[in-house]
């Protein structure tokens, strides 16, 4: 019980830290192992589990470097309110529709203008294992936030 409640706690807290944030930098892991990064719309919507979604085309390039090396990284940066995010975690494609549907906002037609009918669109799962973050308030030493070690 006493894991189950800091688990809720630290996810409550990263809920907080991520509360005016619309924009991370997914870093994923290329065939030649080098790292390639790329701006991706975040809903802020962390699941109870530790859990973090984005929207992606299947097709994307990003997706066979997940399918090669599940380890990816996703930063945040508000440099107005000195605050900066350092999730760590592995990413699955999960390209269920009832899912999708679930999780679907309207601003994603900036990205998919078929919207929902978009046969190539998914979801980009990122269970997060720990979080780093900075922010003015703890005068940028780091801080950091673990929610598991999990595949």
């Amino acid at each position: 019980m006493a894991n189950t409640t800091v688990q809720n706690q630290n996810i409550e807290q990263l809920r907080a830290l991520m509360k005016n944030l619309n924009y991370g930098m997914l870093t994923t892991v290329n065939d030649d192992s080098s790292l390639h990064s790329r701006p991706m719309f975040v809903n802020r919507d962390i699941d109870s589990d530790g859990t973090i979604w984005f929207f992606t085309s299947s097709s994307s390039h990003k997706v066979i470097e997940i399918e090669h090396c599940q380890q990816v990284n996703v930063n945040f940066i508000s440099p107005n309110q000195q605050q900066y995010i350092s999730i760590t975690g592995t990413a699955q494609i999960v390209k269920e529709p009832k899912k999708i549907q679930e999780r679907w906002q309207p601003e994603l037609k900036t990205w998919f203008p078929q919207g929902l009918d978009d046969p190539n669109i998914a979801l980009l799962k990122v269970n997060i294992n720990q979080v780093d973050y900075w922010e003015e308030a703890s005068k940028f030493h780091p801080q950091t936030i673990v929610l598991g070690n999990r595949k």
